[in-house]
């Protein structure tokens, strides 16, 4: 049975949960939209609730054994679909919350912390960087955004499956990164010494704010040392997600150079 009323149930569900965070967090659910999204997501053993796959959509063939799919027709789809091209394939997923208590504390992991970020696309593309570092997880601080917004879902090409994430308040953060010996590195302009100058080879927490507003006081106080990236143009800031990666790959090298050593 195809599913072809816009009035189904699962359909106006799916739709709601697309709309509205609240509804989101209260059901522990999001939306996935996607082919590689979705494969992302149960590769990092995320549980799909309900599949919808469009047959009228060349390519589609996703195959999820022994889970019920829904087919429904593109009319259908394109009211689900919070974009096109994304191969007639959307799901809802049950989504984790993680705490602080559930990262990583030994050997040198390294975080990504953001404080309060408000765009979920900046959001989306931190995750890909963190993914790409391999990251030890990000932490959101005092979000203006839904974590699993399905526009940071997009933007992090189901990144934010892959990696841990954790919210919490930054005074919590704080805490929890000064009794685990995690030195804290915040990005930003004033006082700050070039990345590459900062070692980055023990636990390591990058902390970035937001590109309008910067980072808090409680921050920059916590902070063991100021980084920056140097800018050789006119602009004095690179957007949080591209300086999230510069950040992070400086991390990498740093530690992969060590071990060469």
């Amino acid at each position: 049975m195809i599913i072809s009323s816009l009035q189904n149930p699962k359909v106006k569900d799916l739709v709601a949960l697309q709309q509205k965070s609240q509804l989101r967090r209260e059901r522990g659910l999001t939306v996935v939209e996607g082919r590689r999204e979705l494969e992302h997501c149960m590769a990092a053993g995320f549980e799909p609730v309900d599949v919808f796959v469009c047959p009228e959509i060349p390519g589609r063939g996703f195959a999820l054994p022994g889970m019920t799919t829904y087919e429904v027709t593109s009319e259908v789809y394109a009211k689900m679909a919070y974009r096109g091209g994304t191969e007639g394939v959307i799901a809802t997923v049950r989504t984790r919350n993680l705490g602080l208590a559930d990262l990583r504390t030994e050997g040198s992991p390294l975080y990504i912390v953001l404080e309060s970020v408000e765009k979920p696309g900046n959001l989306g593309a931190v995750f890909r960087s963190a993914d790409a570092a391999g990251a030890d997880g990000v932490i959101v601080c005092d979000p203006l955004c839904d974590i699993y917004n399905p526009n940071v879902v997009r933007a992090s090409i189901g990144a934010i499956f892959t990696v841990p994430t954790v919210e919490a308040s930054s005074e919590e953060t704080i805490k929890w990164l000064k009794s685990n010996n995690i030195q804290i590195l915040t990005a930003q302009l004033q006082d700050s010494s070039p990345y590459y100058n900062t070692p980055m080879l023990g636990g390591t927490a990058i902390v970035m704010g937001t590109e309008s507003t910067g980072l808090s006081q409680s921050w920059r106080k916590a902070a063991d040392a100021h980084i920056m990236i140097p800018m050789a143009g006119q602009l004095d800031s690179l957007n949080v997600s591209v300086s999230a990666a510069v950040l992070l790959f400086e991390a990498i090298r740093q530690r992969q150079e060590s071990k060469t050593l």
